[in-house]
């Protein structure tokens, strides 16, 4: 697609930031550290934006477009251009991303809930004794 397509003629990405965004580091063969690295964030922080948590600041959105080779409005809205494959991308699949980050973020609530479970055990014991 050239540059100078009218970007609203095109069928909208339809997955959210975070996934568009996941989508274009792994394109671009980034890991999660390097990104951050380069951008002068925290991991936690490039994690963040990609679980939908967050989104950065107008001045690293730019960055991330021009460093992930990807457009600004793509990274936004989803239209404009994307990855590679973006404009092939059906929607089982964008919603096949959403599930798998929707079950680790499961993982990691479950995880949670049991380490707090265990500290309330530990501290209904100690006020016991």
């Amino acid at each position: 697609m050239s540059d100078t397509a009218n970007i609203f003629e095109q069928k909208p990405d339809p997955d959210t930031f975070g996934g568009r965004l996941l989508r274009a580091r792994e394109a671009s063969g980034l890991s999660v550290k390097d990104l951050a690295w380069r951008l002068g964030v925290m991991i936690k922080t490039v994690q963040g934006w990609e679980s939908d948590r967050a989104l950065p600041s107008s001045h690293r959105m730019a960055n991330l477009a021009g460093m992930l080779n990807v457009s600004l409005s793509w990274l936004l809205h989803g239209v404009g251009i994307g990855t590679a494959s973006s404009d092939d991308l059906p929607a089982t699949s964008a919603v096949d991303t959403r599930l798998s980050r929707l079950k680790v973020l499961h993982t990691q609530t479950g995880d949670l809930i049991s380490r707090i479970e265990s500290d309330l055990e530990r501290l209904q014991a100690d006020a016991a004794a």
